[in-house]
């Protein structure tokens, strides 16, 4: 956590700005108030300060915690739900007069580094907790960064294999239990083993981390996209019918084609293309998941067999209804 973020201080009851704001500057912070819960929020989301106070306005302030407290996990992601990679989650320090407010024996706070600090505490004991606080969000820190490394593929940010694998079988089981619609999509690169053999992997590398980018860019927020593996990728789609998967596929292939051309370290202009193959569930209409696999595999294989840089969907073959 940087000191050169500021601080946040929401004095929801506006009784202790100037002392609390006083304690904080004499040790070294930049602080911005806020005197109400909207604008705690919309500063919080501005600013993105290093740490939030909060001296609630009602006597246990549940409802202005976890407003905050849902405000600061948010600042903490990326617009796909996933920590930020290397950003320090926020921390939250609660002014109070007594212990900090439980509901059921639980804290309401669960979305990183928090601690309470009584109305009348000392200078020093302020830093303590800052200081604690601070050492909570480098350890969170590193734990996510820990965590983003083992469920991500670190030459395109997408999950790897085994971490796209449970998250495709969480959308299977909850399409098949509730009867949403979704699409799996497998994308191969066309032609890829010639790029290694007439260059080199560095340039092998660069094409795959520009996929990857392109795959990122192509798809919206609940999408789900992994590696594989080589120039293998998936998507999953939830919540997503033929129609839909059909004009994502068509933005994918279409983001991957406009790659061809000058490529960082290769001599001559480089076509990269991918075929795509997909199905759609409805939630009843395929048996399993496996069976799902196998017939985006399917359909793969068709559009490499029909001369690639296309998307096949497995129902419009012949041998779909068999």
């Amino acid at each position: 956590m940087s000191q050169a973020a500021p601080i946040l201080f929401c004095d929801h009851r506006g009784e202790r700005s100037d002392e609390v704001v006083q304690v904080l500057e004499g040790l070294g912070y930049r602080v911005v108030s806020s005197t109400f819960l909207r604008q705690s929020l919309e500063t919080l989301e501005d600013v993105s300060p290093s740490l939030v106070i909060v001296d609630s306005l009602a006597r246990q302030g549940l409802v202005e915690l976890k407003a905050l407290d849902r405000a600061r996990k948010a600042a903490g992601k990326t617009t796909t739900g996933m920590p930020t990679n290397g950003a320090a989650p926020i921390a939250f320090l609660i002014v109070t007069d007594e212990d900090l407010p439980r509901i059921g024996g639980e804290s309401p706070l669960s979305g990183g580094p928090w601690d309470v600090i009584r109305s009348d505490a000392p200078t020093e004991e302020w830093r303590l907790r800052l200081d604690r606080l601070k050492a909570g969000c480098r350890q969170a820190t590193d734990m996510l960064d820990l965590a983003h490394r083992a469920s991500h593929d670190a030459l395109t940010g997408l999950l790897r294999k085994d971490s796209f694998q449970a998250r495709l079988s969480e959308h299977f089981s909850a399409a098949q239990r509730h009867h949403f619609e979704m699409a799996l999509v497998l994308l191969d690169l066309d032609d890829f083993g010639i790029v290694n053999k007439e260059h080199n992997h560095v340039v092998g590398d660069r094409i795959i981390q520009f996929v990857g980018e392109a795959i990122r860019h192509s798809l919206r927020t609940e999408d789900v996209a992994g590696r594989l593996g080589g120039d293998e990728f998936a998507i999953v789609l939830p919540y997503t019918g033929k129609s839909d998967s059909t004009a994502v596929v068509n933005r994918v292939r279409d983001a991957v084609a406009k790659l061809s051309g000058k490529i960082p370290g290769a001599e001559t202009d480089i076509r990269v293309a991918t075929s795509i193959g997909f199905e759609t569930f409805n939630g009843s209409d395929v048996e399993s998941l496996g069976e799902m696999r196998l017939h985006a595999e399917r359909a793969l294989r068709t559009a490499k067999e029909r001369g690639g840089s296309q998307g096949v969907y497995y129902r419009t073959l012949d041998d779909s209804a068999e």
